[in-house]
């Protein structure tokens, strides 16, 4: 006699939509880290500007050329604004797909310990009919032999 979890299929199909889960999830943080090393790049690019343009002024600098960099820097300040609510948006999914593949693997869990549960009982009934069955053959034995 052969062992079959009754609830097999339903554990395959959890364990697809787990590894989908893991995969869905691994695929949003790959986009966060990109989006927030996009942003980490703008903020040390405003940063080195900044301190150019502080070495220019003390060194004297037209007007335009301030204002030029002015602009330049409220476009930058605008693009990392910007970025900013990708990052967040970024950080949001991943932190959703995480709460995903948590309740996945809580799932898979479940059924696994259920089929662990169940299996445990299956070799305990085999157990149990053995010592049946060996009791009725030592009976038999016992019997044929004159009850001696």
């Amino acid at each position: 006699m052969r062992y079959e979890y009754k609830f097999q299929k339903i554990l395959n199909l959890k364990e697809r939509e787990k590894d989908e889960a893991l995969s869905l999830y691994q695929d949003s943080v790959k986009k966060f880290e990109v989006v927030a090393e996009q942003l980490f790049d703008l903020l040390k690019k405003k940063e080195n500007l900044e301190q150019h343009q502080l070495r220019e002024l003390s060194s004297g600098l037209s007007i335009h050329k301030i204002r030029h960099h002015q602009q330049f820097i409220s476009n930058l300040e605008k693009t990392i604004s910007h970025v900013q609510r990708l990052v967040m948006n970024a950080r949001n999914t991943m932190n959703w797909y995480e709460e995903r593949l948590k309740e996945s693997n809580i799932e898979v869990k479940k059924y696994e310990k259920l089929k662990e549960k169940t299996y445990q009982y299956y070799l305990q009934m085999i157990e149990k009919t053995e010592n049946m069955h060996l009791d009725e053959y030592s009976s038999v034995q016992y019997f044929h032999r004159g009850g001696n």
